[in-house]
């Protein structure tokens, strides 16, 4: 299985806060059966340049990497991209896709958005030389039109969902159902630490198979493997 979602570089973010750490997300990840994990460390357009991030990502990377071994997950670099007014329109943007793909995930607003969030949204859609991937989908779906979506869908823009979502009592239905319409396209742990917010991918994984049978997960992972 691919985490598509991940916040394990060390101190880049609100994530991981120590190559120690680092190491031990990735073994629990390992372990629940996933075999490539996307860093996702958080882009915010306010606080540096796009240059700037990658400095930083390459140098936590560089730190993690000393500490690898055999049997961790495959690790991609990636950004998870805060959305603004404008990010059509940043240097260096597509630098920012998943690594060796066309892929950008982008965080967009927890809330119903507006004419104008939708139009730099569609433009983003539209480009062609990126694939957009909306972070965390279940977070703010559910407030947008159905033509919205409608049209999300249609191009070819990737839905991911956080493992936790599958696992909630209030909302697993919901996402059983969001991934049985292809509403739901991938899976990310949305990891940040091994206290408050571990990774959870196994624990989702088993409420699919439960739901739908092993098929099911087995669709995921061949979905998961061609994005990348």
């Amino acid at each position: 299985m691919i985490d598509f979602h991940c916040h394990f570089l060390p101190n880049m973010d609100d994530g991981s806060q120590s190559v120690e750490e680092s190491i031990k997300i990735l073994e629990a990840l390992s372990e629940q059966t996933v075999e490539l994990v996307v860093a996702t460390p958080h882009f915010i357009a306010n606080n540096e340049s796009v240059e700037r991030f990658l400095d930083r990502r390459k140098s936590a990377y560089e730190r993690l990497s000393a500490n690898l071994y055999d049997g961790l997950p495959e690790i991609r670099l990636g950004a998870e991209i805060e959305f603004y007014d404008g990010v059509s329109n940043l240097e260096g943007l597509k630098k920012l896709c998943i690594e060796g793909t066309d892929i950008l995930l982008l965080e967009m607003p927890n809330t119903k958005w507006t004419q104008g969030v939708i139009n730099e949204l569609y433009r983003m859609v539209s480009f062609g030389n990126i694939r957009i991937m909306l972070a965390h989908i279940e977070r703010c779906l559910f407030m947008q039109d159905a033509d919205i979506i409608d049209y999300l869908l249609r191009n070819d823009v990737i839905m991911q969902s956080n493992a936790s979502y599958f696992i909630r009592t209030l909302t697993k239905r919901k996402a059983c159902r969001y991934l049985r319409d292809d509403i739901i396209h991938v899976l990310g742990s949305d990891t940040h630490n091994m206290t408050s917010r571990p990774p959870k991918i196994k624990d989702a994984l088993d409420v699919i198979e439960k739901r739908f049978g092993v098929e099911a997960v087995e669709y995921l992972n061949s979905v998961s493997k061609e994005l990348i």
